[in-house]
C-alpha cells in the first residue's frame, strides 16, 4: 500500500511539473489576448441587433490591433519622408519625458526584433578574481568614443525580468558563447532552469 501511494505521489508530482507551467502559460496568453480584445473591441459600440442590443464580436479587438500596426508599418515604409521624420523629431524634442520613454521603448524593441538586433552575440564574462562568471550580450565592441579604447559594453539581463544592467569591461575578459542568442536569453531569463541543449 505504501509503495502504491509513493508511486501515485511520484506520478502526481511529475504531472504537476508538466501541467502547471503549461496551464500558467496558456492562462497568461489567454488573459493577455482577452484583455487586449476587450479593451479595443469596438463592435458593441458600432453594431446593434434588431432589439437595439449591442453586438459583441469576439476577436475584433485583436484584429483592430493587427490592422493599426499593419497600417502604421505601411505608412512608415511608403509615406513618411525625411521632412516628416524631421518634424516628428522636433516635436519629440519639445516633450522631453515623452521623448525619453518613446526612444527607450523603441530602442529596447529594436534590440530584440529590429533590423539591427543588439542582443545577438552571447558572451560569458569573468567578473572577479574568484572566477565568478556572468552571461550577457555584447552590445558595443568599441568604447573609444568615450575614451575607453580596448573596452567593450556587455548587457546582463536579470532572471525573471526584462530589466538588466550594462557594464563596461576589458575586451580580453569577454568570451563568446557558441549558442544561439535566443537559447542563451531563455536560459538567463529562466534563472538557469531552462537547460541548454
Amino acid at each position: 500500500m505504501k509503495r502504491l501511494l509513493g508511486a501515485l505521489l511520484n506520478y502526481f508530482i511529475k504531472g504537476l511539473l508538466i501541467v502547471v507551467p503549461l496551464g500558467a502559460a496558456f492562462f497568461l496568453i489567454f488573459w493577455a489576448v482577452s484583455t487586449l480584445d476587450n479593451a479595443l473591441n469596438l463592435s458593441a459600440h458600432l453594431w446593434v441587433d434588431k432589439n437595439g442590443k449591442p453586438i459583441y464580436i469576439p476577436g475584433l479587438g485583436i484584429v483592430n490591433v493587427f490592422v493599426i500596426i499593419l497600417v502604421a508599418g505601411i505608412l512608415v515604409t511608403n509615406v513618411i519622408t525625411d521632412p516628416i521624420k524631421g518634424w516628428f523629431r522636433r516635436w519629440l524634442n519639445r516633450l522631453p519625458i515623452f521623448k525619453f520613454l518613446y526612444s527607450s521603448i523603441k530602442d529596447l524593441t529594436e534590440a530584440f526584433v529590429g533590423d539591427e538586433k543588439k542582443f545577438n552575440e552571447p558572451v560569458v564574462v569573468e567578473v572577479n578574481e574568484f572566477g565568478l562568471k556572468k552571461i550577457g550580450f555584447m552590445v558595443q565592441k568599441d568604447m573609444s568614443s568615450i575614451g575607453l579604447p580596448g573596452e567593450v559594453a556587455v548587457y546582463f539581463p536579470w532572471s525573471y525580468s526584462f530589466a538588466g544592467q550594462v557594464i563596461i569591461i576589458s575586451a580580453d575578459k569577454v568570451k563568446p558563447i557558441d549558442k544561439s542568442a535566443a537559447e542563451i536569453m531563455k536560459f538567463v531569463i529562466s534563472g538557469g532552469v531552462s537547460g541548454l541543449e
